[in-house]
């Protein structure tokens, strides 16, 4: 480790138990609770976890920027000391984390944060005050999210992203077309948008050029882009949002991958052909899938 890393890291130490007081065991050893909190239960681990992290105001429409980040995720749950202001509470946080050689990405109070909405693997958003920071390592980057609430709570995920296991399960033109030859229709996992938006992700490259490379390899075929949602939010703008969403990817693979519009058919069905129960989150992200259909 060079000198610069080790006098960071040792900043960061100091500087974290200037203003905390739960010990690494009690909540996560990078980021400590606001000096006087304490956990209102154990932290949440998952060693290995998606969590979507906001970087960016709510927008009127109700869409939001994110980043959808992979790897070990803590969650963890507050209750703060009663006569601490929310602003108070995330000044230090913000204070600590720049201290701590951290990049603040994003910060917001009160009604610049945009209106409520519900973000999956985040909930509701935003709280009165919210700040994320990201701190680059060579060996995956960390992200902190806070989350200081009016009610004297607040939340804290940690993500400390690491690479996902490849060689398991990969869209490829070929598992496409043996799923449409055997039962004319083929769920495509590996599409992604921003939250409540029909903006396509950067992480979706690599499925849009499998679905591009199938047709290009099958000059006869076409096929219906089905867009599908889960049930979070109302029946309309869902069925608006699929059928958007359908379109994006139609859009994409017409502009960057040369495929004829007339071999190609966007629709969306919101939530109305769920593939898994929406009462938890892992089902929810199981619905919210983009289909390939022979026409």
């Amino acid at each position: 480790m060079s000198s610069r890393m080790i006098t960071a890291a040792v900043t960061w130490v100091l500087v974290l138990a200037s203003i905390g007081t739960a010990s690494a065991q009690e909540g996560h050893p990078l980021i400590q609770a606001y000096a006087g909190s304490f956990l209102l239960s154990d932290p949440e681990v998952r060693a290995f976890d998606e969590q979507q992290i906001v970087v960016g105001p709510v927008r009127a429409d109700g869409t939001v920027k994110t980043e959808r980040l992979e790897g070990k995720v803590t969650r963890m749950d507050y209750q703060d000391p009663e006569d601490r202001s929310s602003l108070e509470r995330i000044r230090n946080y913000q204070q600590a984390l720049g201290a701590g050689a951290f990049e603040i990405v994003f910060t917001c109070g009160n009604e610049e944060c945009g209106p409520e909405i519900d973000v999956p693997t985040v909930g509701y958003f935003p709280p009165e005050r919210y700040l994320v920071a990201r701190l680059a390592r060579p060996e995956g980057d960390v992200w902190v999210a806070v989350y200081v609430g009016a009610g004297s709570r607040s939340r804290i995920h940690v993500v400390e992203v690491a690479p996902m296991e490849t060689g398991m399960v990969a869209v490829t033109a070929e598992a496409l077309g043996r799923d449409l030859l055997a039962a004319g229709h083929a769920a495509v996992y590996g599409v992604y948008f921003d939250t409540g938006s029909d903006d396509l992700t950067p992480e979706s490259a690599q499925a849009l050029a499998e679905i591009g490379r199938l047709l290009d390899g099958n000059p006869s075929l076409k096929l219906h882009v089905v867009g599908h949602t889960d049930n979070a939010g109302g029946l309309a703008s869902n069925m608006d949002l699929s059928s958007r969403r359908a379109a994006a990817v139609v859009e994409e693979l017409t502009t960057r991958y040369a495929v004829a519009s007339d071999r190609l058919l966007a629709s969306g069905v919101g939530p109305l052909a769920p593939v898994a129960s929406n009462a938890t989150e892992a089902g929810r992200a199981h619905n919210r899938r983009v289909e390939l259909v022979v026409q």
